[in-house]
C-alpha cells in the first residue's frame, strides 16, 4: 500500500496591506500525517515518535480538544455536525511537529477525504500565541471535491494578534496536498483585505534521511517562528500600528459550517 503522509519543505509569506504595509517571509517545514499511518510511521522511523520525545514528534494532545483523546473520533464528531460523511476515508493532517519536544502551531490543516479520495471538508485548526486554539469546520463544495479545490470562508473566531480586531472574515484558497503544498489565507475587514498570508512547500519522501536534513536545515523550527512572531510584533508596534484589545474567547473552540462560505472571489 502507497504511503500518503510525506514531508513538506517550503516556507510562509505573511503580508499586512494597512494601516502600514509590513511583509515578512520564513522557512519551515511540515509534516503531513495521514492519521490512520501514524503509529506505523513511529514504528518504522528513528527520527520520529508518537507521544514521546524524538528529534521530531507528534503528540496528540497538541491538536484538537488537548485532552489527548484519539484525534480521529473527534475530527468524525466535527464533521458530522457539519453534515459530513466520509465513512472510513482518509483524514490528512498538514502540521508542524514537535522538534526536540517543542511545539507551536499556528495553523494545522484536516484534509478529510472521502473513501473514494474526494475532498470533503477542511478543517484550519488556528492556536494563537496566547495558548488558545480554535477549529474552523469547512465543507468543501460537491463542484470542487473530486478536483480537491479549496475555495473557502468563514468569519473570524480566535484572536490571533493584538493589532487585528474580530470583525474580520477569512479566505481560503488552494488544493489538496500532492506534489506541491499551496494555501493561500486572505484576511477582510470591513475596508477590504487586510492580511494575506501564503503557505508552499515541495513534497518529499517521509524518510529518516529526509526528517534529518529538514531539521539539521532548520534547528529548533517550532521555537524560531515563536521568535518571529513576537520580533514582527515589535516591529509593527515601531512603526505605529495601534493595539486591540483582547475579547473573550469563543463559548465553544470550534467553528462549525453546516455549507461552504463563499470566498470573495465569488463563484
Amino acid at each position: 500500500m502507497t504511503q500518503a503522509s510525506a514531508l513538506y519543505r517550503g516556507g510562509v509569506m505573511h503580508r499586512r496591506l494597512r494601516p502600514k504595509e509590513h511583509r515578512l517571509n520564513y522557512r519551515v517545514f511540515w509534516l503531513m500525517l495521514d492519521l490512520a499511518e501514524i503509529d506505523a510511521l513511529d514504528r518504522r522511523l528513528h527520527f520520529f515518535s508518537r507521544n514521546r520525545f524524538n528529534l521530531l514528534s507528534f503528540h496528540d494532545r497538541d491538536h484538537g480538544d488537548g485532552s489527548g483523546a484519539a484525534l480521529r473520533e473527534q475530527v468524525d464528531a466535527w464533521l458530522k455536525r457539519a453534515g459530513v460523511m466520509i465513512g472510513d476515508g482518509p483524514v490528512r493532517l498538514v502540521t508542524m511537529p514537535r522538534v526536540l519536544g517543542y511545539v507551536f502551531n499556528p495553523i494545522s490543516l484536516y484534509y478529510c477525504h472521502h473513501a473514494d479520495g474526494r475532498l470533503a471538508a477542511m478543517i484550519y485548526e488556528v492556536t494563537s500565541t496566547f495558548g488558545v486554539r480554535h477549529a474552523y469546520v469547512v465543507p468543501v463544495p460537491e463542484e470542487d471535491q473530486a478536483a480537491g479545490l479549496i475555495r473557502q470562508g468563514a468569519a473570524k473566531a480566535l484572536y490571533v494578534s493584538p493589532f487585528m480586531g474580530m470583525e474580520m472574515d477569512y479566505e481560503f484558497l488552494g488544493h489538496a496536498p500532492d506534489q506541491r503544498l499551496a494555501l493561500t489565507i486572505n484576511g477582510f475587514d470591513a475596508e477590504g483585505l487586510l492580511i494575506t498570508a501564503a503557505m508552499s512547500a515541495e513534497r518529499r519522501p517521509l524518510l529518516d534521511r529526509e526528517l534529518w536534513r529538514a531539521a539539521i536545515a532548520l534547528p529548533f523550527m517550532t521555537l524560531k517562528v515563536v521568535a518571529a512572531i513576537h520580533w514582527e510584533a515589535l516591529i509593527l508596534w515601531l512603526k505605529g500600528v495601534r493595539l486591540t484589545r483582547q475579547p473573550s474567547p469563543a463559548w465553544e473552540p470550534v467553528t462549525i459550517q453546516h455549507r461552504a462560505r463563499e470566498s470573495r472571489l465569488g463563484r
